[in-house]
């Protein structure tokens, strides 16, 4: 989906350097150079240990797929909000039945029984002992120790597959992939007592509580951004929140959360779900405490699930981002907005790009159903997803998923008066993905105006992040009764998730359909006007002050900060807003559809319409 537009392809087709019988069949290689900075050599892998090995084959019409999430989501487009049905996004992504049979064939004469585990039959699953591993795919696998963690792995550093695959298999994970696990997006937290909410207006930015310059609840946030207090009432409106690491949220914590600090809606709650065996309940922790509660506590009356993702998958963090993707495409009805304050390194990714891109066209499934993807951009400026001295003097380390143009990266910032950048926003510019066509104005206006500064550190070509942001810094959440604040750009994505829920409510109020993909949007002309535009503060990092905020787009904070009211107005193409302390209004909107119309000979469709 995204080949074409990739910086960085590592995948080459090599004779073996050892000589071929005449019967022998020709293979291609795939290596990796060395052990990657982070990772030490153990020794060799007992024979006998057993390796689930996921086996992702080439999808027939990823291009097309592409092509038809742009179409779905460009607000200049007569398709857009025609999202796809589940069944078409399937049948582009999806393997031709000669694929299959072929690796399945190759499989089969190994002996070896593949399970089919992605909705779309594109990704296969077989688990043999490293024994059998190393003779399939001429591999050499050992143990390495991820350095900061002691945590295990089991990997190669090169692998071979017929060459008569080569267009049917794109790659085996994990086998040459050293990815370290997942990084929070939250940096710190202390102890603070929970304040009550005021009954002073917060109807208008000027009236902000003067309180929220240094700790921030759900009224800072909607008097600051003119967020709605009234319940959402629309049918079929949807907020995920995924976690990872054996993080939960307490139904009781996110009671006293809300009787204190949304006396208004105290009854909020929220459905837990479970992925690779993650836990549904028990004592609240901290980012999954803070997600549900700026979830359920600013989109309210929307549900809200949490999907925790578990560790009953061999190899951890990366396995588990795969299986919730899955997990989601798996569903007839996908949640309409997914918040994420988890990521990674792109570094990590950069020596085997594959998985990332195979991610990245993921999300970009579930946009072209009708997903809004959001990830906090992550929180070590322009070190990484946490603050890092290991990158001084080299170049600026993106993250991911945020570098994925089929996403909305959300940045943070902090203060009222005026609302600056959050120094520990990651943003920049993407190693592996290509700047997409949607940013090309705002980006390279960002960059005439940044000049010779940080030259050579980045690659300008790249998928720039953060798009939007939110506040970030001390967020106030209950975890066992007690107060603490917590700051990192994994309070900005719930934030900015809750917004885009509640602009669904109206949306499907008004017969129309949810936003989906939001960045084509977000980079339409006049849609800047839509945020609060933050022109201070710089994200440093790697030894440099990072990159400076500026007027319009930048790679600290986006587009900035949103302002409900001009968004709503945006997307229902009218001049009325919502009165954020007044009751539930609905949209007045023009070029309605019916709920159930769907516009004469247009290929994509869903209930109703966006234009």
């Amino acid at each position: 989906m995204v080949a074409a537009g990739l910086l960085v392809l590592s995948l080459f087709t090599l004779a073996l350097g050892k000589p071929l019988s005449q019967s022998a069949e020709r293979l291609v290689v795939r290596s990796q150079v060395d052990v990657p900075r982070g990772f030490s050599y153990v020794g060799k892998a007992s024979a006998e240990k057993t390796l689930n090995l996921r086996i992702a084959l080439v999808q027939n019409n990823a291009t097309g797929l592409e092509a038809a999430l742009y179409d779905v989501s460009d607000p200049k487009s007569e398709n857009y909000g025609h999202h796809l049905s589940k069944a078409e996004v399937e049948a582009m992504v999806a393997p031709s039945a000669e694929t299959v049979q072929k690796v399945k064939a190759w499989l089969g004469k190994n002996n070896i029984t593949a399970q089919t585990i992605s909705p779309a039959g594109d990704w296969l699953s077989i688990n043999v002992p490293v024994s059998k591993a190393n003779a399939l795919l001429n591999a050499d696998f050992n143990e390495y120790t991820y350095d900061k963690t002691n945590t295990t792995v089991i990997r190669t550093l090169a692998y071979s597959i017929p060459e008569t695959l080569k267009n049917d298999l794109a790659f085996v994970y994990p086998s040459v992939h050293f990815i370290p696990p997942i990084q929070k997006n939250t940096p710190a937290f202390e102890v603070v007592d929970i304040p009550r909410a005021s009954k002073r207006s917060r109807s208008k930015r000027a009236g902000v509580p003067a309180s929220c310059d240094k700790q921030i609840t759900p009224q800072c946030l909607q008097a600051l951004y003119n967020i709605p207090t009234a319940p959402a009432t629309a049918k079929g409106n949807s907020l995920a929140v995924s976690g990872f690491g054996g993080e939960i949220a307490n139904k009781g914590d996110l009671s006293e959360f809300l009787a204190a600090l949304r006396p208004d809606a105290p009854d909020g709650t929220f459905n837990a779900v479970s992925v690779d065996n993650g836990i549904t309940d028990g004592d609240g922790t901290t980012e999954a405490s803070l997600d549900i509660q700026y979830t359920v506590g600013l989109a309210t009356n929307v549900p809200t699930t949490f999907v925790s993702v578990g560790d009953q998958n061999q190899d951890g963090d990366l396995s588990g981002f795969l299986d919730i993707i899955n997990f989601l495409l798996a569903q007839d009805q996908p949640p309409l907005v997914l918040t994420t304050s988890f990521g990674f390194n792109e570094l990590a990714f950069i020596n085997e790009p594959d998985l990332a891109v195979n991610l990245c066209n993921a999300y970009g499934q579930l946009g072209a159903r009708g997903t809004s993807v959001l990830f906090a951009s992550g929180d070590g400026g322009v070190s990484g997803p946490q603050a890092s001295d290991a990158c001084d003097g080299q170049q600026f380390e993106p993250t991911f998923p945020s570098g994925c143009p089929f996403l909305t990266s959300v940045g943070s910032t902090q203060g009222i008066n005026p609302e600056v950048a959050a120094s520990f926003s990651s943003g920049g510019f993407s190693n592996i993905f290509a700047r997409p066509a949607y940013q090309d104005d705002a980006v390279a206006a960002y960059l005439d105006k940044l000049g010779n500064t940080n030259a050579g550190l980045f690659q300008t070509q790249g998928r720039a992040f953060p798009d939007v942001s939110t506040q970030g810094v001390q967020f106030i959440v209950d975890i066992g009764g007690q107060g603490q604040g917590v700051s990192g750009t994994s309070a900005s994505s719930p934030t900015f998730a809750s917004v885009v829920a509640l602009l669904n409510d109206q949306l499907l109020n008004a017969g129309k359909s949810p936003l989906g993909f939001l960045n084509p949007l977000i980079y339409s002309s006049g849609s800047a006007a839509a945020f609060n535009d933050v022109t201070e503060g710089s994200n440093p990092g790697c030894g440099t002050d990072g990159f400076p905020a500026a007027e319009g787009w930048d790679p600290v904070t986006g587009f900035g900060t949103p302002d409900f009211n001009k968004l709503l107005a945006l997307v229902t193409g009218s001049a009325t807003g919502v009165d954020a302390s007044a009751g539930n209004a609905t949209a007045s909107a023009t070029g309605n559809a019916p709920a159930t119309s769907a516009a004469s000979g247009k290929k994509h469709h869903r209930v109703g319409k966006n234009n």
